[in-house]
């Protein structure tokens, strides 16, 4: 059963699962939804499609480099009020919630490989411009992996497919030494979170899935510090 894996890093990441009215909050890792929405924009799938395809895939995060909770707040005006006019002269400040100089491993496992090549092929030459969470948060580099010794897709299971790759950042200086986090999604044990897309995201309709943390300790180091990140970067 194959793994996909995709590197999610850049300056700025929001994975939001509880955001309700003006405040938008983020997880510290990506989320479901985030992702399979991720998937959707580099195959060109339009919001009122199916995305059972893609929500079956189970997922991992292996937290390569932490990053740093940020806030910062956004103005709006000429907001639709309850009785469907418009509210010229009612501003509202919205906070929003998100990681600073984060990274991550993100794999996706499978039965269908062809669905997991043609989701490899699309990140390398995506339809729609990828984004980190929100659409103003592009990655820093390559989602698709193309180095060796995997190339994007490893054979194995998706514990496997985290423990094996080489890592893809540096970590922070007060993290250096330590082993990274992980939280891969599992069957029947864990933390129940509610970004389970059960449905076109035109619906906005998600489920529960349960996510199990933990850590790996002994990650092969990269064989090349990740583009732009100087060597002994924090």
């Amino acid at each position: 059963m194959p793994t996909l894996l995709l590197r999610l890093a850049g300056p700025m990441q929001s994975w939001g699962t509880t955001s309700r009215f003006d405040e938008r909050d983020t997880q510290l890792e990506p989320s479901k939804s985030g992702v399979v929405g991720l998937l959707c924009a580099a195959l060109g799938r339009d919001r009122a499609e199916p995305v059972d395809d893609l929500a079956a895939l189970r997922m991992g995060v292996r937290v390569d480099r932490e990053g740093m909770s940020m806030r910062d707040f956004q103005t709006a005006k000429g907001l639709l009020i309850a009785t469907g006019k418009v509210d010229l002269g009612r501003t509202v400040v919205s906070p929003r919630h998100y990681l600073a100089d984060a990274a991550f491993l993100v794999g996706l496992q499978g039965d269908d490989e062809a669905l997991l090549r043609r989701v490899h092929a699309a990140m390398l030459c995506p339809v729609w411009p990828l984004a980190l969470g929100r659409k103003s948060f592009p990655p820093a580099s390559p989602v698709a992996l193309l180095d060796p010794p995997f190339s994007g897709l490893h054979p194995g299971t998706l514990e496997q497919a985290l423990q094996q790759h080489p890592r893809i950042a540096r970590p922070r200086r007060e993290h250096a030494g330590r082993p990274l986090r992980t939280a891969i999604e599992h069957p029947s044990l864990g933390a129940q979170r509610h970004d389970q897309p059960a449905g076109p995201f035109a619906l906005r309709r998600f489920g529960p899935r349960l996510v199990l943390p933990g850590e790996i300790a002994d990650v092969p180091e990269p064989s090349a510090i990740e583009p732009g990140a100087p060597a002994g970067a924090p």
